[in-house]
């Protein structure tokens, strides 16, 4: 409109005016986005630093989710690691009850005492097959009379210790004759040579008074010593030889013969009238098998026998069935019968071990199932988690070595037979692999828990950090609101004021119209 002539002061109220119309557009403006920079134009330097801030607190704030996501994941981890440990504590627990389960099956059994031959034998349970003789032994000592009476080896007449004892001995599996020979030494020791060789001495209580056991002794160690397979024993007051050969009667037979005494009152050696020589077989005692039972390495652990009221009691100390043979179907020791007596296995220990198993198959499926977001720690998988805008900073999460958290790795049995617990040594040793897995979980969840306070702690720090950098930049770029309100309450009065101005300058140029 430069055709348009306006006066000085017209056109001064007019830019007044304008000028006054920008102020109020753009203080409208700054409340209308309550920031005082929204551009460039603005002011530079606080747009593009606010911006700067704005954009870290932005990629900061992404990295939140991943942070978040982390921690899920630690918390699913923790999750399988708690409900483990209380799987391996229930494992634990049946274990015990196993160990403290004593309800093992038994049976007894009549032993006749005119057994002349034949054995017992266990097969089956815990055992192989083993076989204890029930007869077979030879005699040795008083045929009539009242007993061993205790032997005199002093001469009463000079102390000399002259009193002996010989006789000789054959194990008839063997075909030799061996000669005993048994005489004091001293006061109260007593020397034993077999067949002349070196003699062997052995200390009593007393050789005025040598009794039956103390007798045992110093013949065991003359057979020992010569490598004879014969036992010495007492039984009912008599002196026992006891075959240690195999199950043969005629392995088994001993011939005790050629006895000769010379002991200190020679009305009453203490051998009685009589010699039993090459007696025929008899049957042990019932104490006397449950001794060689309980002491039989082979039995050790899996049988136990006792004298049940005159009876042969057997106890099967496992979960399997004892077959027993040797006995008939009555109860009855008899040597020969086969497969008709057997004796049920610890049913209680059997159940427990099977519910071992279902126990470890329920903590391998919880460690399968502690994912978040296709992230399974107790798997091994590795997390990674970023903590700044820059990569620089981050942490890896796994298990040691990466390895899956599971039965066969935390050293739990993979399957655990009913025949591993019979024996409290073995239900021990499974409890102590059992109390290494919980401990070893234990350790795990304390380390995922560490890293858990990591991440908790770095996104905390992370959330600060959005908020001063995002604090930063508002005091760049946001506008008081006060102010601008104090600022448009004015520019609308100015604006008033202007257009008044610019009335007034108009009615004076409007004067010139009254002079036509």
């Amino acid at each position: 409109m430069s055709d348009v002539t306006l006066s000085k002061a017209v056109r001064s109220n007019l830019l007044s005016l304008q000028n006054t119309a920008d102020m109020m557009s753009a203080t409208q403006t700054k409340l209308a986005t309550g920031k005082k920079v929204n551009s460039a134009l603005d002011n530079p330097t606080n747009f593009f630093t606010a911006s700067s801030l704005n954009s870290r607190a932005g990629d900061m704030n992404s990295l939140l989710d991943s942070m978040a996501n982390g921690i899920q994941t630690l918390e699913a981890a923790d999750n399988g690691l708690s409900s483990i440990t209380k799987t391996l504590e229930s494992m634990q627990s049946t274990l015990r009850q196993a160990r403290q389960d004593k309800s093992f099956e038994t049976a007894s059994y009549t032993v006749d005492d005119s057994l002349t031959s034949g054995d017992i034998s266990f097969s089956g349970g815990a055992v192989g097959d083993t076989a204890v003789d029930v007869a077979l032994t030879e005699s040795f000592g008083i045929s009539t009379g009242s007993g061993f009476s205790a032997l005199d080896f002093d001469s009463a007449a000079d102390d000399s210790y002259a009193g002996t004892v010989a006789f000789d001995v054959e194990l008839n599996g063997s075909g030799t004759t061996n000669s005993v020979a048994i005489s004091a030494t001293d006061a109260d020791t007593l020397s034993i040579s077999i067949d002349g060789g070196t003699a062997v001495e052995v200390d009593v209580a007393d050789v005025e008074a040598v009794t039956a056991d103390e007798f045992a002794s110093v013949l065991n160690a003359g057979f020992d010593a010569e490598g004879i397979a014969i036992d010495a024993s007492t039984s009912g007051g008599e002196l026992v030889l006891t075959s240690e050969t195999g199950a043969d009667t005629a392995d088994a037979a001993i011939t005790v013969s050629a006895v000769a005494e010379t002991l200190a009152g020679a009305s009453d050696s203490g051998l009685g009238a009589a010699v039993d020589s090459a007696t025929a077989g008899v049957a042990k005692s019932v104490d006397t098998l449950v001794s060689e039972i309980n002491n039989n390495s082979s039995l050790s652990g899996a049988i136990r026998a006792s004298n049940d009221n005159g009876k042969l009691r057997i106890e099967n100390q496992s979960t399997q069935e004892l077959d027993v043979d040797g006995v008939s179907s009555a109860g009855a020791i008899d040597g020969t019968s086969t497969g008709a007596n057997s004796i049920e296995g610890n049913s209680v220990r059997a159940g427990l071990a099977d519910q071992f198993n279902e126990l470890r198959d329920q903590l391998d499926k919880i460690a399968d199932d502690a994912s978040f977001n296709g992230i399974n720690l107790l798997r091994g998988d590795n997390l990674q988690i970023t903590f700044n805008e820059t990569g620089t900073s981050e942490i890896n999460i796994q298990t040691e070595g990466g390895e899956t958290i599971n039965s066969g790795n935390l050293g739990v049995p993979t399957t655990l037979e009913a025949s591993d617990l019979d024996s409290d040594a073995n239900i021990d040793s499974v409890l102590a692999d059992v109390k290494s897995a919980i401990n070893e979980v234990r350790s795990q969840s304390s380390t995922f828990g560490s890293n858990l306070s990591i991440v908790e702690n770095r996104q905390d720090f992370t959330k600060n950090m959005i908020n001063t950098l995002e604090t930063g930049a508002s005091n760049l770029t946001l506008a008081d609101a006060n102010e601008e309100a104090a600022n448009l309450l004015a520019l609308q009065t100015r604006q008033q004021l202007s257009s008044t101005a610019l009335s007034m300058a108009s009615q004076a140029d409007q004067a010139v119209l009254r002079l036509f």
